[in-house]
């Protein structure tokens, strides 16, 4: 079994931000990978991150920084027999950014779709692809709380978790 730690938009570092204390809890444990899904803000959060786990991540909308043009628009990457797909969400048509996210990796056929953009936590079954939006860690605009996903991958099968916290 694989534990995967999935986060988006931490748009770090704002004067003062660091991650909180319930994300280096989880970090701290027994995560494989971390998949991030954009708008990391600098560098030193991925070079924070890798230093706790294998890092997958993509560009986000706001990554404007010149190391940021080595992360792609889009990962494709098997973990077990679990077929991932990562955007961001901010590319694409449609009308929402789940629709946008979709949308993009459509063709790919995945089993699960990770994006970000919106800050607002998704979890949904669109035919046999499931869409996932952590929510962010550190940037929670509009939400009442703070998020980040867990997937739990066991060969072909996966479980996927919020988890909010103040």
């Amino acid at each position: 079994m694989k534990k995967i730690l999935i986060i988006s938009d931490t748009h770090m570092p704002k004067k003062g931000k660091r991650f909180p204390e319930p994300l280096l809890d989880i970090l701290r444990k027994d995560i494989d990978y971390i998949f991030h899904a954009g708008d990391w803000t600098a560098q030193s959060v991925y070079e924070e991150l890798k230093t706790l786990a294998p890092v997958y991540g993509v560009k986000g909308n706001v990554d404007k920084e010149s190391w940021s043009h080595t992360l792609p628009e889009k990962v494709l990457v098997y973990i077990e027999d679990v077929k991932i797909a990562m955007v961001h969400g901010h590319l694409g048509k449609g009308r929402s950014t789940p629709e946008r996210a979709y949308r993009e990796c459509e063709k790919d056929r995945a089993d699960l779709i990770i994006f970000g953009h919106s800050h607002i936590p998704f979890h949904e079954e669109k035919g046999d692809t499931v869409l996932f939006n952590p929510g962010s860690p550190t940037d929670k605009r509009r939400q009442k709380q703070f998020s980040y996903g867990i997937a739990e991958i066991h060969q072909s099968t996966f479980t996927l978790t919020h988890h909010y916290f103040s």
